[in-house]
């Protein structure tokens, strides 16, 4: 690869408008890493807990139209029963057809001519997306496979023109076209309506229906001891956090048992949080969601607890989302907070359906594209009401974790929900060299375990917040890591 790097938009003009030339690339090969991640501790969402599960790795290499070659880098975890509720499948069956997407969405890349990173991932998206049934149940999982190498592609554009991606993307390096999508952004002014990146993203976390609230619960014979924490109160000692996402769906006596159980809780410490919900699907209809909080708002403690509700996520299955019927009395739950989709969120046309049925929000996951993110911003901002929330599907250092991060502050969101951080130990899941280098790189996202408790590189959290400097600073798409590719056994696919 050349050192020449595009340090004064030579190919660009600096006044956010549209592209002088379009800067094209095409992919040359796109390469696979699979490997195992331990949890630390089991991680309940939906109708399976994991133990265990396994990441993929992408690595991308792109060619400019002069001949200039760089990589990029992508990674999510495999996680089982998210992107289809089979419960037929197992865990490794979910694998597979997770990494089958990718290497189908990595063909259909590769056979693509010279294009702008854009205009490559519009057209694998309508192959592999837009071409099905609005309804059918694979969506999610062809989604995946476009988002996997569409961030891997990015990374390697953001290394050909020496940018940050937040930069790139701003200098329309990558020719977004959100009209080509949606006809109504076809007059949005996209460059000027996005915020200024944050350096600094709250973090909402997760508390799974596993999830212990105070240690003193927690068998001494059960814990894991390895200098993190492993109950709701130490979470709140170690790092200050004040934005919480509860996961319900257990049934109408569980639910209402566990929010007011939660209400109790943060009443003895006396703490004033905001909260989310998440649904994981588990309703049959909008009444059943409607039942758990009206139970839960006739304790006293409990309507304190849902009048600090920011938003409830994907009540619904995604078979039901659309349902005009499934959401009679829909009233009935937007009195306490607004609704918005994750699961749900299959394709483009997703938000704007549920906007009509009363939605106002919808998630931003990486793992279901960043374009898609950014042209969803765009449905957003055509109204005051309308918004997104980041969800974490359990990202991990480096990659999916700095490259989601970096995504949210681009966006402008508020918060982000974060889990893997409490599921999984550090970076532990990386080679030890990896690992020292991410912290050498980002000090302000990583710091050091005690030795006395096995030691390792973990995420920083400080007064409920992660500092993102250095990822948004980094030429590429979130990490300025360099050694992966010694670092990993990849198999090329095309």
């Amino acid at each position: 690869m050349s050192d020449r790097v595009v340090s004064d938009f030579d190919l660009w003009a600096c006044d956010h408008q549209a592209c002088v030339v379009e800067f094209k690339v095409q992919v040359v090969e796109v390469a696979f890493a699979r490997d195992a991640c331990q949890t630390r501790l089991p991680f309940r969402f939906g109708g399976v807990t994991l133990h265990e599960t396994e990441r993929l790795t992408c690595r991308v290499t792109a060619r400019s139209s002069d001949g200039r070659e760089a990589v990029g880098w992508s990674s999510d975890l495999l996680v089982p029963r998210w992107f289809r509720k089979d419960t037929d499948a197992t865990p490794a069956q979910d694998a597979d057809e997770l990494l089958a997407s990718v290497e189908v969405a990595a063909a259909c890349f590769s056979s693509q001519s010279a294009n702008t990173v854009f205009g490559l991932w519009r057209q694998v998206l309508a192959e592999r997306v837009e071409s099905q049934p609005i309804d059918q149940p694979d969506l999610l999982v062809r989604g995946y496979g476009v988002a996997i190498v569409e961030r891997a592609l990015l990374d390697a554009s953001c290394r050909l023109v020496g940018m940050p991606f937040a930069d790139a993307l701003r200098a329309d390096v990558f020719g977004f076209r959100p009209g080509d999508v949606h006809e109504q952004l076809a007059d949005w002014q996209w460059q000027a309506d996005l915020p200024k990146p944050h350096s600094q993203v709250t973090v909402r976390h997760t508390v799974g229906m596993l999830d212990r609230l105070r240690i003193a619960d927690v068998d001494p014979a059960d814990r894991v001891d390895d200098g993190l924490p492993e109950a709701l109160d130490q979470d709140i000692d170690e790092y200050g956090v004040n934005w919480f996402k509860v996961k319900i769906g257990a049934g109408l006596e569980q639910d209402r048992a566990r929010l007011l159980d939660l209400a109790a809780f943060f009443a003895e410490r006396d703490l004033s949080p905001q909260l989310t919900l998440d649904g994981n699907e588990q309703y049959e209809d909008i009444a059943q969601l409607a039942e758990v909080l009206e139970s839960v708002a006739a304790d006293r403690n409990g309507r304190e607890l849902v009048s600090r509700l920011a938003f409830i996520e994907q009540p619904l299955a995604r078979a039901y989302s659309f349902d005009p019927g499934r959401h009679r009395g829909i009233e009935r739950v937007t009195k306490f907070a607004p609704l918005i989709l994750d699961e749900a969120d299959a394709t483009p046309k997703s938000f704007v359906r549920a906007l009509e049925l009363g939605y106002r929000g919808v998630s931003v996951k990486n793992c279901k594209g960043v374009f898609r993110a950014l042209c969803n911003y765009g449905i957003a901002k055509r109204a005051a009401d309308r918004f997104q929330s980041g969800e974490d599907l359990t990202n991990i250092g480096v990659l999916s974790l700095q490259q989601d991060l970096v995504t949210g502050a681009v966006l402008g969101l508020p918060h982000v929900e974060r889990n893997g951080h409490h599921y999984f130990r550090g970076l532990d899941h990386l080679p030890s060299e990896i690992a020292v280098e991410a912290l050498a790189a980002h000090p302000d996202l990583y710091r050091t375990l005690p030795v006395a408790k096995g030691g390792g590189v973990a995420l920083r959290i400080v007064d409920g917040k992660i500092n993102i400097t250095s990822a948004l600073a980094a030429v590429g798409y979130g990490q300025s890591l360099s050694n992966y590719v010694q670092s990993l056994q990849v198999a090329a696919t095309s």
